[in-house]
């Protein structure tokens, strides 16, 4: 079940890459319901979603709280 719920944010993290403010709120969501070991899965995922994106790079601050 968890792991459903990671591939899920992966998902619609992708979905809404369009936009910034949106991308940011869906990762504060996600880390809510995440285990630990899956955050730390999930930042390794957005470094490498987010290397070709910069303007989403801003939003892993949100992670590394």
């Amino acid at each position: 079940m968890a792991r459903a719920i990671f591939d899920y944010t992966k998902t619609v993290l992708k979905k809404v890459s369009f936009d910034v403010d949106l991308f940011c709120k869906e990762l504060e969501k996600s880390i809510k319901r995440l285990l630990p070991y899956e955050i730390e899965e999930l930042r390794i995922w957005l470094l490498k979603f987010t290397a070709n994106k910069p303007e989403l790079y801003v939003c892993m601050a949100v992670i590394k709280k």
